[in-house]
């Protein structure tokens, strides 16, 4: 059956006092015609704080293309991602897809990088690499400091576009299919994320569209607006966090959709069918979003969450979990695996129970 989650009474018993809280009523989302995929996020109705609006694209740095679609190649997008900056696209009127024959790399020593694809563009990684790559201890993508695992630079936004195909199977670290950002910032708006893959098994591993490290001074991830599978057919798959998965990173999902997303791996992995956080001090956050028919093997059907020193916490805020399949250990609550006394404050939100 469904419970309404209205007030901390509503659950307590059954999961232990829970915080209540008010809604906020704004939603923003532009992206897009949807008969290549379901659109960008869910109306869920929480507001957008300015840290997770989309970066101003106004006065590009770099313009992909010329106008038509032809024009759009992987070597522009490499090439512009390489060099930073806000980056936009002028590939026609119609949505165009652009076979990704290498991976964006993203250098620490040039601009932040806004990759805007004007909610027409599709980036693939055909199936066979990831598509963006940022890691500022990656010494190939050169140092900046001597503390690079905790640095203010450089910053990745990517928004209103869209992320398929990525495969990280076969990469030097085989996680986020899609996306790979360790250090500095890294922000997720008005998106789409289909059919990304990362390594089938393995511990810790996990993100099939995105992977992420080492966010500087603790500041959360955004994601909003933006949907991770959405469809039977279209969900993203790893070993563990079927469609977004971190270590020591807290995140911030707004009005955000996870669907069919799948964490396949065996034993104690196939964690978090839709989300996988593990580490030491974080929260997620999630407002207004949706999490439904996602699977694992293991634990946390929609969310597996474990803070090594059981000094995470979990907020969410009108939205639904529900109908998502499989898993044990459900100390926190249905569809939510980790340690039962993880702060958890839940309110105006429903969450399905057995």
């Amino acid at each position: 059956m469904r419970r309404e989650v209205r007030c901390a009474v509503a659950l307590v018993g059954a999961l232990g006092a829970l915080g209540c809280g008010s809604g906020s009523v704004e939603v923003d989302n532009p992206l897009t015609d949807p008969e290549d995929g379901p659109p960008a996020g869910y109306d869920g109705g929480a507001s957008i704080p300015a840290e997770g609006a989309p970066e101003d694209s106004s006065e590009p740095d770099h313009v992909v293309g010329d106008g038509t679609a032809e024009s759009c190649t992987s070597d522009e997008v490499v090439d512009a991602v390489a060099h930073g900056g806000v980056i936009t696209f002028d590939c026609g009127d119609e949505p165009v897809t652009i076979m990704m024959e290498e991976t964006a790399k993203v250098f620490n020593d040039q601009p932040d990088v806004v990759l805007d694809g004007g909610g027409l563009i599709t980036l693939s990684g055909m199936g066979a690499r990831r598509i963006l790559y940022m890691n500022t201890c990656d010494e190939d993508q050169v140092f900046t400091t001597s503390h690079c695992n905790n640095q203010d630079h450089p910053e990745l936004s990517v928004q209103n576009i869209t992320l398929v195909d990525g495969n990280a199977k076969h990469e030097e670290e085989p996680e986020g299919g899609a996306v790979y950002a360790s250090g500095g910032r890294f922000k997720v708006v008005n998106s789409r994320f289909f059919n990304n893959v990362c390594v089938d098994d393995g511990s810790d591993v996990g993100g099939g569209a995105l992977r992420v490290f080492q966010q500087y001074n603790g500041q959360p991830v955004y994601v909003v607006n933006s949907t991770f599978g959405g469809a039977e057919g279209l969900g993203n798959v790893c070993a563990n966090g079927g469609a977004i998965s971190s270590i020591g990173v807290s995140w911030t999902i707004i009005n955000s959709h996870f669907s069919h997303n799948r964490a396949i791996g065996t034993g104690s992995n196939g964690a978090g069918g839709a989300i996988y956080n593990d580490g030491n001090t974080m929260t997620l956050s999630i407002h207004g979003s949706l999490i439904e028919y996602n699977e694992v093997q293991s634990f946390g059907s929609a969310i597996f969450f474990v803070t090594n020193d059981h000094s995470g916490n979990i907020v969410i805020t009108d939205s639904t979990i529900t109908n998502n399949i499989g898993g044990s250990w459900y100390d926190i609550a249905p569809q939510i695996s980790g340690h039962a006394d993880t702060a958890f404050s839940v309110s105006n939100s429903t969450i399905e129970f057995e």
